[in-house]
């Protein structure tokens, strides 16, 4: 078997492992979800948002260790152990009968969110420079099993649930525990280990690049790539039911609709990366995220405000009101009456309507350019559903493809520390996940609306690529001032 088919089978079993992980870790928004809708559980909605988020948590802090060892024992063991130790707390999870004992089953079955790091460093350990992006992008597709989840564990509880509707439920964590052991068996027999180059080092110097701004910059570009993707593909379904009052079932194949693809685009991200360059597909991620954030940050919202009124061309009294003019001494004003399209609700643009109301009274005395109807304007914006839904799709897929961008900068810049590195900047992208929600809820409540959040990711991309642009400014300085001074000087 030739070295790239070797390389190209580890890379389809931790495509596989890293897609069910990724199934796994997502779980308990819809199981928690179910649980409490079913009445099995009275957790309160405190309760339900710290159990969605304790898996993404344990399973975005334990990257770094998990990668650490990676680079020290080698991918095909550290998975291996992984995939058969979460397995159990998903054996135990029928007999979790509170709060807490499903909180730290929680927890521990969280960990298989560090898959990511130990895929990273076991795939970039065997693929060539120029192979990285394209590896790592297709290896980043598993990203896509948090759909998988979506599609069958709702159908899968209501076909276990019709029997014994207090306990079929049981059934679906043994079902995934069971898919876990299975895929570590194949991967003891089938994966062969390799280790990175830089095993021999001490703890202390693999943990050396931590101290490099350039990692936290990196972990910055995944806090919003990630982070955010993870974030709102929570956060998605109660947008779309406050905000467009969609169903359940509606709201949910909506948010499938952002998370599918952008799983599915990251290997053509990892391609774009290795052809054009990390850094040039950063610059398109960022600028279309600010572009696209900013689309979307307006609200669905009705403003009125003055618009043009009507004023008596000369001095004398009202003699006749009617409800489209006002007479003045026998001279008619024409007053525009109120209409309202019922287009305006699925309309693109905003909608304009003005008309006038009329401020005086039958008999009154005027003076020449005096008010008798006063001017109104409608502005009406209904955030087009649709435009909305393509808007989130089309952001979804650039974090995509910014995902493998950020992953094809680390073999680059620490060839020998990828497990580490990699596992560093996906805790911090991790932490976007985890913290994302929270943010969004904060923000919702002090300012009353939903697209704060955008506004927020708006606020973040900006500083993003600010952040990434002067640094490459300040190396261009360093690197070629005589170049930079005559550019300057031109």
């Amino acid at each position: 078997m030739s070295d790239l088919s070797k390389s190209h089978r580890i890379l389809f079993l931790n495509t596989l492992a890293f897609t069910i992980c990724f199934a796994c870790w997502t779980l308990n928004g819809v199981l928690v979800t179910y649980l409490v809708d079913k009445g099995i559980f009275n957790w309160t909605v405190v309760e339900i948002g710290w159990l969605l988020g304790i898996p993404i948590l344990s399973g975005s802090i334990f990257r770094l260790p998990i990668g650490i060892l990676t680079d020290k024992y080698g991918g095909k063991i550290v998975f291996s152990i992984l995939l058969f130790l979460c397995s159990i707390p998903f054996f135990l999870l029928p007999f979790a009968s509170s709060f807490w004992s499903f909180a730290v089953l929680s927890f521990f079955f969280g960990l298989v969110g560090t898959s990511f790091a130990v895929g990273i460093g076991y795939t970039s350990v065997w693929y060539p420079k120029n192979w990285q992006g394209r590896a790592l992008g297709i290896f980043g597709m598993g990203n896509a099993g948090a759909a998988i989840t979506t599609f069958i564990a709702p159908t899968l509880l209501n076909f276990l649930s019709e029997k014994d509707p207090e306990n079929g439920w049981k059934m679906l964590p043994i079902i995934y525990a069971i898919t876990l052991v299975t895929i570590g068996i194949l991967f003891v027999v089938f994966a062969k280990n390799k280790k990175s180059e830089g095993v021999s080092k001490t703890m202390k110097q693999l943990m050396s690049p931590l101290k490099t701004m350039r990692v936290w910059r990196f972990g910055a570009y995944y806090f919003l790539v990630f982070g955010f993707f993870v974030a709102y593909s929570q956060w998605l379904l109660p947008n779309f039911m406050n905000v467009y009052h969609t169903s359940l079932v509606m709201g949910g194949m909506f948010a499938t609709m952002f998370s599918l693809p952008s799983g599915v685009i990251r290997a053509f991200g990892g391609y774009l990366s290795d052809k054009y360059g990390a850094r040039q597909v950063m610059y398109w991620v960022l600028g279309s995220t600010i572009v696209i954030s900013f689309l979307l940050m307006f609200p669905k919202m009705e403003i009125f405000t003055a618009g043009p009124g009507v004023l008596a061309a000369n001095n004398g009294v009202v003699t006749e009101l009617a409800a489209d003019q006002v007479t003045v001494n026998g001279k008619t004003h024409k007053v525009n009456k109120k209409e309202i399209s019922n287009d305006s609700e699925t309309a693109i643009f905003p909608v304009k309507n003005s008309w006038q109301e009329i401020v005086v009274q039958q008999n009154q005395e005027v003076k020449k350019k005096e008010l008798l109807a006063k001017g109104v304007t409608q502005i009406k914006f209904s955030a087009n559903l649709w435009v909305y839904v393509v808007l989130v799709i089309l952001i979804g897929i650039s974090w995509g493809i910014g995902k493998a961008a950020v992953y094809k900068h680390i073999p680059e810049y620490f060839p020998n520390e990828v497990g580490v590195v990699g596992g560093m900047v996906g805790l911090i992208g991790g932490l976007g996940g985890f913290l994302g929600p929270i943010i969004f809820g904060y923000l919702l409540n002090a300012t009353g609306l939903w697209t704060s959040s955008w506004i927020f990711i708006f606020v973040v991309s900006v500083l993003c690529l600010l952040w990434m642009h002067r640094t490459i400014i300040n190396a261009m300085r360093t690197k070629s001032p005589d170049f930079t001074r005559e550019i300057e000087d031109k």
